[in-house]
């Protein structure tokens, strides 16, 4: 297991970093969702087009809490833009069941890192652990509706790897654009509760 960073002010950084990042890359993902949901199956057009306008505002919450933190956006911004786009493109060409999946397994994961980072932040930055409390109701919301729309539907294999798939990259990136911190912040989520 990785041992924290012994700065907490750069953990901040990272925490602001990547959840900027990831914001972006949702926007992506719902932008080219809507795309192919518009022509395919626009009875999801509202609440795609809805759940795109609430990560638009996280990007821009996350972005102006970096100045006061000293904290920069991502220097692979592009990957992640590029990467949601993708990703929101294909599941949305696999079908409105995948876009719904694709939200939950995005969302299951992104939900439990909020959940490490509010543990750590409660202590050290009170300002930014309102923030990202107030914005992982969204995040909450927005998991719950994807579940919703799954319910009473058995997961095939393709979808449970898919999932699986869509979880662990995600996983991966957060990993990667925290220097790893992400990966002790679960523990100290246990350690502060």
């Amino acid at each position: 297991m990785l041992l924290p960073s012994s700065d907490p002010a750069l953990t901040i950084k990272r925490i602001l970093k990547v959840n900027h990042a990831g914001e972006t890359g949702a926007v992506r993902i719902y932008t080219a969702q809507l795309a192919i949901a518009r022509r395919f199956f626009p009875d999801v057009v509202d609440e795609l087009d809805e759940m795109r306008l609430d990560e638009v505002e996280h990007c821009r919450l996350f972005r102006e809490a970096m100045p006061a933190r000293q904290a920069r956006p991502c220097r692979v911004m592009s990957l992640w833009s590029l990467g949601g786009y993708v990703l929101g493109f294909v599941t949305a060409l696999l079908g409105r069941r995948m876009v719904w999946l694709c939200t939950e397994a995005v969302e299951a994961t992104v939900h439990r890192h909020l959940e490490a980072q509010l543990a750590f932040l409660k202590p050290l930055d009170p300002g930014l652990y309102a923030l990202i409390a107030s914005i992982q109701e969204q995040e909450a919301s927005h998991l719950t509706s994807a579940q919703a729309h799954q319910a009473g539907s058995r997961r095939s294999r393709l979808a449970s790897v898919a999932y699986w798939s869509i979880a662990a990259t995600t996983e991966t990136l957060i990993w990667l654009s925290t220097w790893g911190d992400s990966g002790w912040l679960g523990p100290e989520m246990v350690r502060n509760r």
